[in-house]
């Protein structure tokens, strides 16, 4: 249990018994959301991070990684929209690199819309670095997506990194995470 912004988060796994809220988040902050027959198929596949943000029983975001060898690609990061700004994406961000970290890997990497500054500077806060353009990636729009990575995840200075992020999330809560 952690707490961001005041208010008390547990980070879980993300399970079936999510699905319901996690499809309501995801047809507000999506032009085209997963079915819920992918976001099954998802959760079931062993080389998968799936985790939710729950606070007050309400969930309140989640994210993913899909495990390759040594890396991770996170596939999805997403807060509630009435949630963000409130340092939910970082706690889940963090947890996501540490179970990464544990399963092996070595680097992060993701895709992200050009156009989505704030995401951005989130994924560069947990040392994510731009190292090209994937053109017309996101649909609808036919929109760029910013590749980003991160090196050496398992090292003590990216240990340092998470530790420095992990502190400062719960200095704003005003507890101990």
């Amino acid at each position: 249990m952690s707490a961001v912004d005041g208010h008390e988060i547990a980070v879980v796994d993300l399970t079936l018994a999510h699905l319901r809220p996690l499809m309501r988040i995801d047809a507000l902050v999506y032009p085209q959301p997963w079915s819920r027959r992918l976001w099954k198929a998802e959760l079931g596949r062993d080389n998968r991070i799936y985790l939710a943000a729950v606070a007050g029983g309400q969930l309140v975001g989640y994210a993913g990684a899909l495990l390759m060898i040594d890396d991770a690609h996170v596939t999805t990061v997403v807060t509630a929209p009435e949630q963000q700004r409130r340092g939910i994406a970082a706690l889940l961000m963090v947890e996501l690199a540490e179970r990464a970290i544990a399963a092996g890997a070595t680097a992060l990497t993701l895709e992200v819309r050009v156009s989505n500054e704030g995401a951005q500077a989130l994924y560069r806060r947990f040392g994510l670095a731009p190292v090209g353009v994937r053109r017309g990636y996101y649909e609808p729009g036919n929109e760029d997506a910013l590749v980003m990575w991160a090196h050496d995840i398992d090292s003590a200075d990216y240990r340092s990194r998470l530790d420095a992020i992990g502190a400062d999330l719960a200095s704003r809560a005003g507890v101990g995470t």
